[in-house]
């Protein structure tokens, strides 16, 4: 297919309203064309809860037009010269939540040095940024996707596009931090807000091995499903009387998707034993979150964060994935229903984790 065979157009916001099922298909500018890049044929994109930030520009000034979507699988129809990865016209690919870093150009970080691109000061997210070269980003709610080589994922051919989707940005940001804490045989983990996030949480920590895993949600409705994803154990906070006091010190690490500010830290801290970690992933909107300090003295732990994984742990976690055949929970919908599932995700309805299918 050459390249003046297809045009750029998607499902684009162009105002703080286009969160409420508000997106409008047309089309848009991909970034200007270099050497480096890759375009693929879109047949695969995740919905996430970044894209409902984003639309209704929860973190920060969004440049409108923005076409969200950075969970994309697709097929390779245009390979640059100088591209890296061995990628070939036809290959499945994937690209998750980075579409650039400093790493193409000379004197690169040292971020990007050690493979941990995803925490280059020059990140550039897959959609709503611009580019090295002034362009901007545009996700994969659409037919194609303009991308640098370095961030192209090849899908190993076991896994299912509809499964590896979602995995390339919920999935990284629970599997990351995860194996980064040490999740893994003698732990004991909390993953707290079970939703598209969390239950990527249950899934991969029980596959990393530990001890025990452990769902931690408001509502008593997600016990039986989060038990049949492999949790070993339930809290329902809303519900479960003095579960702060009957769980206390029984967690090595929690991983936190909670993006509320109104969350009940100190509770959840006392959850952790001396020396345990807890690890925010949630990004909230709508305020900072606050702790008392003693919720850290009293056994010595630890508030941290993470981000996005790397493209190599990225691979690393797809090869996880084959080898344990994990099966995420996943609603594949058409790419003509992408406003409502939006409206959807907000809603909470997903069960666990909406796909758009061209």
């Amino acid at each position: 297919m050459a390249a003046h065979d297809y045009k750029f157009e998607g499902w684009l916001g162009h105002d703080e309203h286009a969160a409420e099922g508000n997106m409008v298909w047309g089309d848009f500018d991909p970034k200007p064309w270099e050497e480096t890049d890759v375009d693929i044929q879109v047949t695969h994109s995740g919905v996430c809860g970044t894209d409902i930030h984003t639309l209704r520009n929860g973190w920060g000034r969004v440049k409108y037009p923005v076409c969200v979507g950075h969970e994309i699988v697709g097929k390779v129809v245009r390979v640059g010269s100088e591209t890296v990865g061995n990628l070939q016209v036809g290959d499945r690919v994937g690209v998750g939540a980075q579409n650039d870093s400093c790493q193409n150009r000379a004197g690169h970080c040292e971020e990007c040095s050690s493979g941990l691109e995803s925490y280059c000061s020059k990140f550039v997210d897959t959609y709503g940024m611009p580019h090295w070269n002034g362009g901007m980003s545009m996700g994969g709610h659409g037919k194609y996707h303009r991308v640098p080589s370095r961030f192209v994922i090849k899908i190993p051919d076991e896994l299912d596009s509809a499964d590896v989707a979602p995995m390339l940005c919920g999935g990284i940001t629970m599997y990351a931090p995860l194996k980064h804490h040490g999740c893994g045989p003698g732990k004991t983990v909390g993953i707290l807000g079970v939703g598209g996030l969390g239950h990527f949480g249950i899934l991969f920590a029980k596959a990393l091995g530990a001890d025990k895993v452990v769902g931690i949600s408001r509502s008593e409705g997600k016990r039986e499903e989060v038990l049949k994803m492999g949790a070993d154990a339930y809290i329902a906070t809303a519900t479960e009387k003095d579960w702060e006091t009957k769980y206390d010190r029984t967690l090595d690490i929690i991983v936190s998707t909670v993006s509320s500010a109104n969350m009940a830290l100190d509770s959840y801290l006392r959850l952790l034993k001396y020396n345990g970690t807890l690890v925010q992933v949630g990004a909230p909107d709508d305020g900072g979150l606050t702790f008392n300090p003693f919720s850290l003295m009293d056994r010595r732990t630890k508030i941290t964060s993470s981000k996005v994984g790397s493209p190599a742990e990225i691979v690393e976690m797809l090869e996880l994935a084959k080898k344990n055949k994990i099966k995420p929970w996943v609603q594949v919908r058409p790419m003509g229903e992408a406003n409502q599932a939006i409206v959807d995700l907000e809603e909470g309805k997903a069960r666990y984790r909406y796909v758009l299918v061209n």
